[in-house]
């Protein structure tokens, strides 16, 4: 039978009450880096061209193509129109009094165009989202290749209001999994496979740790995700909760590799706790395609304390949003602490 997606006690639709944000890589998260570099005013505009050209063979730069050779000094309290980067502090000849003389050999740059030196700092690296550019721009002129769409999401405004609507819908089905499993004394945690391209439930899976201590939710929806392709090696049939969408498609019968998704590929996964080590490497595995989760969590590798879905060197990656239903996954987390305590004390 088809998991069903189960109503929201409150408004199904209060969507307005979360923001499903970006878990971005480390580059694109990071502050900006800055490194001290040498510039000096351009006295005469005329000598520009020839300054660059001189100055780009003298201090190539070299991987700092993002950074512009020339700033533009207006509303700076310059008296000159024009600035221009020598060269980097660190590549600068090693003199106790620094001028321009010191910095340009006579033989190389003619520094008659240039007025006396002074440090700045620019961006080490170039920036990879709208707010590192915004800041790495207040130091000194960078370029920027803009994805447009981490700009949209990192705004919380990638998702349009029917899709929120959408989301809403499949994480209370996860909710209502974890709900499910800590009734039956597991750990409040539920989790959701989703087909986007069809919107339909694949698997819907809650802790299990009860029966096996890797059956953690996620875990258990992959593998309910298995048995709907004919694979999988656990039975859940005890968890009235835990369950999949049988195939009813020939090509799937007929055991044609080339005809069905290899487990998650292309799938979105919804869970309400962020996912562990274990559960994000085996989501690497089974190629999953997006997730959301609710709340983070202590040991969480989705955000917290790693980010496994942005690792460069693993050979696959995919999209994170953390925020969904957040307060409500949140509460879970607080409700099953208080449980733990009580019978702690009884």
């Amino acid at each position: 039978m088809e998991p069903q997606i189960k109503r929201w006690k409150g408004s199904a639709c209060d969507t307005d009450s979360w923001v499903a944000y970006p878990v971005l890589s480390d580059d694109q998260s990071q502050d900006v880096e800055l490194i001290e570099a040498f510039a000096a005013p351009i006295v005469d505009k005329k000598e520009t061209s020839r300054l660059i050209r001189e100055l780009n063979s003298l201090y190539p730069l070299n991987g700092l193509q993002h950074i512009k050779r020339v700033r533009a000094c207006k509303g700076k309290g310059s008296p000159h129109p024009l600035e221009v980067l020598v060269c980097l502090v660190s590549d600068a000849p090693d003199v106790k009094d620094v001028s321009i003389g010191s910095l340009l050999p006579s033989d190389g740059v003619r520094h008659d165009g240039l007025g006396e030196p002074f440090v700045v700092k620019v961006p080490a690296r170039p920036p990879l989202t709208r707010p590192q550019f915004e800041l790495a721009s207040k130091h000194w002129p960078t370029s920027f290749h803009e994805d447009k769409q981490v700009t949209v999401a990192l705004r919380g405004e990638l998702f349009s209001p029917p899709q929120k609507a959408t989301m809403h819908l499949y994480m209370m089905s996860a909710f209502t999994a974890a709900e499910a499993g800590k009734e039956m004394g597991m750990e409040a945690v539920g989790a959701v496979v989703v087909n986007p391209a069809t919107q339909r439930i694949i698997a819907v899976g809650h802790d299990c740790r009860g029966d096996h201590p890797l059956h953690h939710a996620v875990m258990v929806c992959i593998d309910l995700v298995a048995q709907s392709q004919g694979g999988g090696c656990y039975s859940f049939d005890r968890y009235p909760a835990c369950r999949f969408t049988s195939s009813d498609t020939d090509t799937f019968k007929s055991g044609e590799a080339s005809s069905q998704p290899y487990i998650c590929t292309g799938y979105d996964l919804y869970v309400t706790r962020e996912p562990c080590v274990m559960c994000a490497m085996a989501l690497v595995h089974s190629r999953i395609g997006r997730v959301f989760y609710g709340t983070a969590s202590a040991d969480g590798a989705l955000g917290t304390k790693f980010k496994i879905h942005s690792q460069k060197d693993l050979n696959h990656r995919f999209e994170v949003y953390k925020g969904v239903l957040s307060k409500q996954c949140e509460d879970l987390k607080g409700l099953e602490s208080h449980n733990r305590k009580q019978s702690l004390e009884d």
